[in-house]
């Protein structure tokens, strides 16, 4: 961690914080850093993964954000002092084309609905859990990501709502890469990846490479857009940037199967691309990455630049390190209970 962290901690104020998501894997990681900095917590969720997952003095309520009427969400943020949203679909699905509507029904209204309404009473600072694909749908205009991908269409469209919803709050966007850890009760979504590092076939992967961060840090990242954050925007949270070989040779230690990585040239990729697209057209879905046009991000650096996150750093004041322990709890929660590293 950043040796400057616990002294700026320190200043901070008590606060209470609303937090709509709180027992997903981000959500309930900002949870327990926001106790700990000693603020107070309420969470709204659809489901409780495991028996005791919040401590006793998390004020939970278990229900369908899009289902209360407005009258019932003004009510659960009055008096609080600041808003965490943490839900939403995320690029894996594939949703009924055209994705676009389903993206932006999961996450583009119900952040412009709770900005909107946490601006109403009075409530001052916001976090919203986004993607990184905003922050290079930015720096990299030319490659118009937004155009391309629905999913990062909704996204963009998602960090704007809220902002503008948000009018009167500071709400900072956190523009989050490759996430690794664990929580009680919810199977990581490496856990294919895992299943593929421990099979017996070779493995193929492509070029590139990717920024990687533990959920601890981005858990900072979250309370200290709380606590510290004094601009609405969109900020890169970020630790180790890392190409996808070595990614893979490290999971691939803590399984106990290290394999040598074979890079897959995208011209042969792409043929392959073109047809599980038409497959899944044809079948009604559409992917929120288009999977042809998205190799061209896949196979290059995806690394956030180094005066971008330092910006973000210190406006958020996360720290740095405990990546490799979130890659170890990662693998050890992904396996079976029955498994362990072959």
């Amino acid at each position: 961690m950043d040796p400057l962290v616990p002294d700026r901690m320190a200043r901070r104020r008590h606060m209470k914080i609303f937090v709509l998501g709180g027992t997903g894997f981000i959500g309930y990681h900002a949870v327990l850093e926001l106790l700990r900095r000693g603020h107070e917590v309420t969470v709204l969720a659809l489901d409780l993964p495991d028996e005791g997952l919040l401590p006793d003095e998390v004020e939970l309520q278990l229900a369908d954000f899009d289902a209360c009427t407005d009258d019932q969400v003004r009510e659960l943020l009055d008096g609080h002092d600041g808003v965490v949203f943490a839900i939403g679909l995320d690029d894996r699905h594939v949703p009924p084309a055209p994705a676009y509507d389903a993206f932006h029904a999961a996450n583009v209204v119900p952040a412009q609905r709770l900005f909107g309404l946490a601006s109403e009473v009075g409530v001052r600072r916001g976090a919203l859990c986004g993607s990184m694909f905003t922050y290079f749908d930015r720096i990299w205009p030319e490659r118009e990501l937004a155009t391309h991908h629905p999913y990062v269409r909704a996204r963009a469209a998602q960090a704007h709502a809220a902002i503008d919803a948000g009018s009167g709050m500071e709400v900072a966007v956190l523009e989050l890469p490759y996430i690794f850890g664990s929580m009680p009760g919810r199977i990581p979504l490496w856990a294919p990846l895992i299943d593929y590092l421990r099979s017996p076939w070779p493995l193929f992967y492509t070029t590139g490479g990717t920024t990687m961060v533990s959920v601890a840090r981005v858990a900072e990242a979250v309370a200290g857009a709380m606590e510290h954050n004094g601009a609405s925007g969109c900020y890169p949270v970020g630790d180790v940037d890392m190409s996808w070989e070595q990614l893979l040779g490290t999971l691939g230690e803590l399984v106990g199967k290290s394999k040598r990585v074979i890079a897959v040239p995208k011209p042969v990729l792409k043929p392959a691309l073109w047809l599980y697209m038409v497959k899944t057209r044809l079948g009604g879905r559409e992917h929120g990455l288009h999977p042809v046009r998205f190799m061209d991000v896949q196979t290059i650096e995806t690394f956030f630049r180094d005066e971008d996150l330092a910006a973000a750093r210190e406006a958020l004041r996360f720290g740095s390190g405990g990546l490799e322990q979130a890659f170890r709890d990662t693998v050890h929660a992904a396996l079976p209970s029955s498994a362990g590293p072959d």
